[in-house]
């Protein structure tokens, strides 16, 4: 028999932490500050040897946010793209300002959900809310941990507020 407290405060807890894994700030730098100070000329820069851009990483963060946030909004399934370039949008530096508040904004909507009392329906081909959000949250550190070597390649690390760099 499933503890009805102790289920409870696991939900609590992964409700207080799931912010925390989108953000970063304590485990990682925070995703404000990996973006701050950022002019949308070097956003959209491909440093050499390396597959993206800034702009183009947080463009590719924001097709996959949307969508899932789509799935646990709609509550239902959504078929899967074709190809994984498809998530991958083009950005030019007159887009960075737009695709960098889209992020917020997706953000935004992402933190209603983390206290939702259903996490643990399956809402999109067997995958839970929760789980959506968990892999959200993956996806976005594993991309802005990208997005600080990026920065590094273009020697814009740290930004102007500071990043880990002791």
């Amino acid at each position: 028999m499933t503890d009805p407290n102790r289920t409870e405060r696991t939900q609590m807890a992964f409700a207080r932490l799931l912010p925390k894994l989108f953000r970063g700030g304590q485990a990682f730098v925070g995703v404000e500050a990996s973006l701050s100070s950022l002019d949308a000329d070097t956003a959209t820069t491909r440093p050499p040897g390396l597959p993206h851009s800034v702009a183009e990483l947080v463009a590719h963060i924001n097709w996959w946010n949307r969508w899932m946030l789509d799935i646990i909004e709609m509550g239902e399934a959504q078929p899967y793209p074709k190809h994984a370039a498809d998530t991958w949008p083009a950005v030019s530096s007159e887009d960075w300002p737009r695709v960098k508040n889209e992020f917020y904004e997706l953000l935004a909507r992402i933190d209603p959900h983390a206290a939702r009392p259903d996490l643990a329906n399956p809402v999109n081909h067997e995958e839970t809310i929760g789980e959506l959000l968990a892999d959200m949250a993956l996806h976005t550190a594993h991309h802005f941990g990208q997005v600080v070597t990026v920065r590094q390649a273009l020697g814009a690390w740290p930004p102007a507020g500071g990043g880990d760099t002791w």
